[in-house]
């Protein structure tokens, strides 16, 4: 098996890559990234060690060097994880997010079927379906959810997620989506929730919270979503969409308060800012298809996993320092300053 991962130096594809090289040692992976700002390509330094690994450095919005890969490596399979994927940076920016994750999506499946791809997966989110009131904790997303999103980002994956469907029927593409509830764990940029908050409270600075906090998201440890998207791949249904949650319901602000106490940091560090603009109140996924279909169920609860992410960013120091230098401090001043 030949498999080929888009975005392999950020934050779900690298475990996915670790994932694979440990459950599939056989395999072999080619890892395509842009390295822009959320990737790390040190991220990569353990499996660039395996013969099985090979890594080009490429944007997947080009197409003709998307296709010198293709062309070399002949992939069987394609994982597609490369996006832009924050909310406030596509709220700032919609374009990049149009680009990168519309038109980088049918670039990819365009080579997919110039070389005949066994099967193209597309790696989606639970925003697309919109939110879910505070008050109704019986209401969840399933697969068959009406898509109804709220910023820039949500749209452009909701925008692929249909171009994957649309390839599909039209031209037959065998294709998979599987969309997720928020990830959390080892590798993760910190400009999304939990290691922003782990990196500003182990430095005594200020933890921004939007609104009150209330906001609830479904937590699944990235990599139980790893081992799901591994389960798609060999058990799923051509042309399926399969939801994969964590069943662990957080309000942000029991998160970040989850975070001082096990660092043993004062609750006085939280500092309220202006709520994100379009903000969804809950998100929270119905797994049941995948679980019944693929026999794949989470098995990280939160109260452990936040602790084995909060353990690895106090051994990476200096991975977190590469990350929060240059460029991301300014976004950070230009986002939290005076709000």
């Amino acid at each position: 098996m030949k498999i080929l991962v888009t975005g392999g130096a950020g934050f779900i594809g690298s475990n996915f890559i670790y994932l694979l090289l440990s459950e599939r040692p056989a395999w072999k992976i080619i890892c395509v990234d842009a390295l822009t700002y959320a990737a790390n390509i040190h991220t990569l330094n353990d499996a660039m060690k395996s013969e099985n690994f090979t890594f080009y450095k490429e944007d997947i919005r080009n197409r003709a060097g998307i296709d010198a890969i293709f062309e070399k490596e002949h992939p069987d399979v394609v994982v597609n994880f490369a996006a832009e994927s924050h909310v406030d940076r596509s709220i700032e920016n919609p374009e990049i997010f149009l680009e990168t994750n519309i038109i980088g999506t049918a670039v990819l499946m365009d080579a997919c079927r110039k070389y005949g791809v066994e099967r193209f997966h597309q790696v989606g989110t639970d925003e697309v379906y919109g939110d879910l009131p505070l008050d109704r904790p019986d209401l969840f997303f399933h697969e068959d959810t009406p898509i109804h999103t709220s910023s820039p980002y949500s749209t452009s994956k909701a925008s692929a997620d249909l171009l994957v469907q649309a390839y599909h029927r039209t031209y037959g593409l065998p294709v998979t989506i599987s969309r997720r509830s928020n990830n959390y764990g080892p590798y993760q940029f910190p400009e999304k929730l939990i290691p922003l908050m782990i990196h500003n409270a182990t430095n005594d600075k200020p933890l921004p919270v939007y609104g009150q906090g209330l906001n609830v998201r479904d937590w699944l440890y990235v990599k139980d979503h790893c081992y799901g998207i591994l389960a798609v791949l060999e058990k799923g249904k051509v042309g399926e969409v399969y939801n994969l949650g964590g069943h662990n319901e957080k309000a942000n602000i029991e998160i970040v308060k989850t975070i001082l106490a096990e660092l043993g940091k004062p609750e006085s560090l939280i500092t309220y800012v202006t709520d994100r603009k379009g903000h969804d109140l809950r998100y929270a996924i119905d797994p049941s298809k995948a679980m019944k279909e693929l026999g794949w169920a989470p098995t990280t609860m939160f109260g452990d996993g936040i602790k084995l992410t909060i353990n690895w960013y106090r051994e990476h120091t200096e991975w977190m320092r590469e990350c929060t230098s240059g460029e991301y401090m300014k976004y950070y001043e230009k986002m939290y300053h005076n709000r």
